[in-house]
């Protein structure tokens, strides 16, 4: 029974995350690295768990786009998947991420010491600078910096305006964009049950320069992304 089954492996993902967290309280003093790549090992954990119980693997395309230095990433959002599996991808994820995931007991603490980047998305434009100069520093600091222009998960095949914050880091930092288009809301959608048997497909775009103007970056990364994370879904 897919609900069922669905069902079991949330419980053992939840029952995973709380171990990881209980084991988090006594490695505050490490150092952020450190924290990232205990991150990791929970990531590749929710890997083999959603392959063994759900029959979902990964699959990375567009590899040779993938950056190893600092870098700044725009991603498709369709999944709570998206969130967290970039740390068995890239090797220091930094997500800008909702303030308010900041108050989830001890996840939100873990967050901002690995130095995610929370945002106030009504903090008008104080927010705005705080967000682009936070960016820059993660960026100098070799992190790759990920972003869901949508700004909230979307569900396969809907289409959203992309948020003009990710237009703001782009300027600001003068760094191509590197999209990155995904399937991952066909086999685990939000609010919804996961669909056994298939593959989440996380396809790397070619980067788009620096130095565009604002309605030609917004049209360009919008199309890029959403052709071919129709092509993902539709395929």
């Amino acid at each position: 029974m897919p609900a069922v089954r669905s069902s079991f492996f949330k419980a053992i993902f939840y029952l995973w995350t709380v171990l990881f967290c209980v084991l988090y309280l006594p490695l505050f003093w490490l150092p952020t690295n450190g924290l990232i790549a205990f991150q990791g090992i929970w990531s590749r954990g929710v890997r083999v768990i959603l392959q063994v119980i759900m029959n979902i693997r990964l699959e990375i395309r567009g590899s040779k786009y993938i950056p190893t230095g600092g870098a700044l990433i725009a991603m498709k959002h369709q999944s709570s998947f998206d969130t967290f599996v970039m740390h068995t991808v890239v090797s220091h994820p930094a997500f800008v991420m909702k303030k308010e995931l900041l108050r989830i007991p001890l996840y939100g603490q873990f967050c901002l010491n690995t130095g995610m980047i929370p945002i106030d998305r009504d903090g008008g434009l104080r927010a705005l600078k705080r967000l682009m100069k936070d960016a820059k520093k993660s960026i100098n600091e070799e992190r790759q910096l990920i972003i869901f222009p949508e700004g909230s998960r979307t569900y396969p095949g809907q289409h959203v305006e992309y948020q003009s914050g990710i237009f703001g880091i782009y300027k600001y930092t003068k760094k191509a964009v590197i999209p990155v288009a995904l399937n991952s809301g066909t086999y685990w959608p939000k609010k919804e049950h996961l669909v056994a048997g298939g593959t989440i497909i996380f396809e790397f775009l070619e980067p788009i320069k620096s130095g565009l103007t604002k309605d030609v970056f917004m049209k360009v990364l919008e199309n890029k992304i959403e052709t071919a994370s129709n092509d993902l879904i539709n395929s």
